[in-house]
């Protein structure tokens, strides 16, 4: 019976790791600003380790797939199970903290292809962390499954090949899209809330200063503020999240006003996505005007998106030689779009057509 356990318990959590790490391997971007989101000043407030973000996604990504398969191959099983237990004790610190302290709404444990809250994604560590210290603890069960040379040649093999995966999808799109954004999607009905759809329940809190120290104060108790206090800020607190449509915070401003419903009616429409032009890649910057000459030739509005300031804009539109219009939008949302920086988007009345690293402007078709 415990060798039965023990073997389940292999089966089930490296399975689970290649899983797991395969689907962030597919967008290992994604992943990083989700590390960066953690590296920020309102969780851990370490902005030094963010520009590090993209290297220790990869590192982490890959180092979980291959201990997956290192799990079940049985190469080296003690070192991988203290591995294992080492990195399920990490993750499962900082779902915690996600949770505990709502500071982080999605933890990313498998990209954008399944999202989980907080509390669900610790209850998934918990549950791991279990049958981790099944293996932990019955270490001399798990054996090789082949030959020293096989089970070698497979855990090297396994490095190998999620290397070249990391190299191609960071200089390529992700093999498969699991985003809002992606191919054949309607901008506009994916900002839709469906009829009946449950709604937030939103308590304001009203923060007064007494005697010198912050306090809030729900409406109900606002006839007890104290005499002298003053009032500092309101903020307000979500007590059930609502439904919260697939594409949301998605704008096309330009002098205060929001384009979107005109663009989005567009039979012909390019999009440059660069959500920060001063981080944009120079040599896919550079490719952007002959694609405007031969789009505006065959009858496409082609137009821009970034969440960069005006003075970055004029720098940009003087520097790369382009005629085109600038519309304002969050970073997030941006970053959503499109992994690379710049990219291109083609949308048919609102529709997701195509999009294109800058590395493939050859397979753009128009």
């Amino acid at each position: 019976m415990k060798n039965i356990i023990t073997q389940f318990s292999r089966l089930f959590v490296g399975v689970l790791f290649i899983i797991s790490g395969l689907i962030k391997l597919n967008d290992p971007v994604g992943f990083s600003y989700k590390l960066a989101e953690y590296f920020s000043e309102p969780v851990f407030n370490m902005p030094f380790l963010e520009p590090l973000a993209l290297g220790l996604a990869i590192f982490l990504v890959i180092l979980e797939v291959v201990l997956g398969v290192m799990l079940l191959v049985g190469y080296k099983s003690k070192l991988t199970i203290w591995a294992l237990l080492l990195l399920i004790v990490f993750f499962t610190f900082l779902t915690f903290y996600s949770a505990y302290f709502d500071v982080v709404k999605d933890c990313g444990c498998f990209g954008d292809a399944l999202h989980l809250t907080p509390w669900q994604s610790f209850t998934k560590d918990i549950v791991l962390l279990f049958f981790i210290l099944i293996l932990f603890i019955n270490k001399k069960l798990v054996k090789p499954l082949f030959s020293t040379p096989v089970t070698n040649i497979i855990t090297y093999a396994s490095v190998i090949l999620c290397i070249f995966m990391a190299v191609w999808v960071l200089n390529h799109n992700p093999l498969k899209d699991f985003r809002p954004f992606k191919v054949g999607t309607n901008i506009e009905k994916g900002m839709e809330i469906p009829e009946g759809a449950p709604k937030s329940v939103v308590e304001m809190i009203f923060i007064y200063k007494v005697n010198g120290v912050d306090k809030e104060f729900t409406e109900k108790d606002l006839a007890n503020i104290p005499e002298g206090a003053t009032f500092v800020d309101r903020k307000d607190k979500v007590i059930t999240e609502g439904y919260v449509p697939p594409i949301h915070d998605f704008t096309m401003m330009k002098d205060d006003s929001d384009y979107k419903e005109e663009l989005l009616k567009e039979p012909k429409l390019l999009l440059y996505v660069t959500y920060d032009l001063a981080l944009s890649n120079p040599d896919g910057m550079k490719k952007l005007e002959t694609i405007t000459k031969d789009a505006k030739a065959k009858g496409y509005k082609v137009i821009a998106m970034t969440a960069s300031g005006a003075d970055e804009i004029a720098k940009a539109k003087k520097q790369y030689g382009l005629d085109i219009d600038f519309y304002f939008c969050d970073a997030i949302p941006l970053k959503t779009i499109e992994r690379s920086n710049p990219s291109i988007v083609v949308l048919h009345n609102g529709t997701v057509i195509q999009k294109v690293h800058y590395n493939d402007v050859e397979d753009l078709k128009l």
